[in-house]
């Protein structure tokens, strides 16, 4: 039976998250993106509040929740006044790399790194993108070669979000040679590295907007590594990245519709105070009329990731449910922010009404953590058309 009520706790993240947004509005992120500063008290609010730990198990300091109760507590940050920042702040270390250890790491792991991001004290990067290799994640260069206790790392990462403050790098590697496999997905192998050793170093690329914080390329020289440090199998980390891909197109997919729903309230409330030719300028259905079709899609957008949060946090394939809420979100989202900014006239375009900032943030949701493109053709070949890449 399909159950829509919502449950206590699950109450209880959305109120809390909005009460989080209300003290980490608009402005606040204005002044942050305008100085480039990383927000800290708002990170540690997030860590009061136990959002760091939603997904860490009890017996490590969490909430032992699921994606569902993530994605309502990002989705909430993100509409009620945090944009971006809302998921940006806790895809990455309480996502991802919590994810990966609660599914893949030693006990060693568990007891050293979980209790750490349930407290907010430790901040994991995510090495995965690089130059040449792209969306095929398959293709990428860095390797690691073993010697003795220990392994080497050398190569290239770029856009490594927060790796210039970051504890740890959760890294993907290579180590066996793609043309030396029997099956691509073969020979890649993950490692927690420490950020603070030889041979790392970091710069960051300017980019078009979420400039309170830095996503840097990452190079990697010799790099020495202990075995310990390797995350789950060596030459299976293939199928340890895909528990991590899933939760961050999931956590995407709110953020984009939390952006959307967060420049479509402040279009409606600009709309009904702002008078042109003797009434409100939100009695007009051409501007109503884009911005309640793109609300209506974001809505059923939310509806699909909640599917695929549900299939993910019980055990089930989610792939295909993440790549359609992901896709639907990302065009509604879009639309929304799109349509909601041409409501303000030319004010959109001005700083202080921060839809000019929701739509440098959210163009980046077309771009990653999968380009449309890409979710486009994993939902093609679900649905009987011949494999394109």
């Amino acid at each position: 039976m399909v159950d829509f009520a919502e449950t206590p706790e699950e109450q209880m993240i959305r109120s809390t998250a909005g009460e989080i947004a209300d003290e980490f509005g608009p402005e606040y992120w204005r002044e942050k993106e305008e100085s480039g500063e990383v927000a800290w008290d708002f990170w540690d609010e997030l860590g009061e509040a136990g959002f760091h730990g939603l997904l860490v198990p009890d017996e490590y300091g969490g909430a032992d929740m699921g994606l569902q109760e993530m994605g309502i507590a990002m989705e909430t940050l993100c509409a009620e006044g945090c944009g971006m920042a809302g998921t940006w702040y806790l895809v990455l270390t309480a996502g991802m790399a919590g994810v990966g250890i609660r599914e893949h790491g030693t006990k060693e792991q568990k007891e050293e790194y979980l209790p750490q991001i349930a407290k907010g004290d430790i901040k994991f990067c995510i090495g995965i993108t690089e130059p040449e290799a792209g969306t095929n994640t398959l293709n990428v260069a860095t390797k690691a070669e073993r010697d003795g206790d220990e392994y080497v790392l050398n190569g290239k990462k770029c856009w490594i979000t927060f790796s210039d403050v970051a504890d740890r790098i959760m890294l993907v590697t290579r180590t066996t040679p793609v043309d030396e496999v029997d099956r691509p997905t073969d020979g890649i192998s993950l490692f927690l590295v420490d950020m603070e050793s030889d041979g790392i170093d970091v710069s960051p690329i300017p980019k078009h907007g979420i400039n309170y914080s830095n996503s840097c390329e990452v190079f990697f020289e010799d790099v020495r590594v202990p075995e310990e440090d390797m995350l789950g199998e060596e030459g299976d980390g293939w199928w340890t990245l895909v528990d991590t891909l899933n939760p961050e197109r999931i956590a995407f997919s709110a953020a984009a519709t939390g952006i959307g729903k967060l420049a479509a309230k402040s279009a409606v409330e600009y709309t009904n105070d702002r008078e042109v030719f003797g009434g409100p300028i939100g009695q007009y259905q051409s501007l109503q009329f884009p911005i309640t079709e793109a609300w209506s899609r974001m809505e059923t957008a939310a509806l699909m990731r909640q599917k695929a949060a549900w299939l993910f946090d019980n055990g089930e394939d989610c792939a295909y449910e993440t790549n359609v809420a992901k896709s639907v979100a990302v065009d509604a989202g879009i639309d929304a922010v799109f349509h909601s900014m041409q409501a303000f006239g030319g004010w959109g375009y001005a700083v202080e009404y921060d839809v000019e900032r929701w739509w440098r943030e959210i163009n980046l949701t077309r771009l990653a953590p999968v380009t449309q493109q890409m979710a486009r053709n994993h939902i093609a070949q679900e649905i009987g058309f011949p494999k394109s890449y």
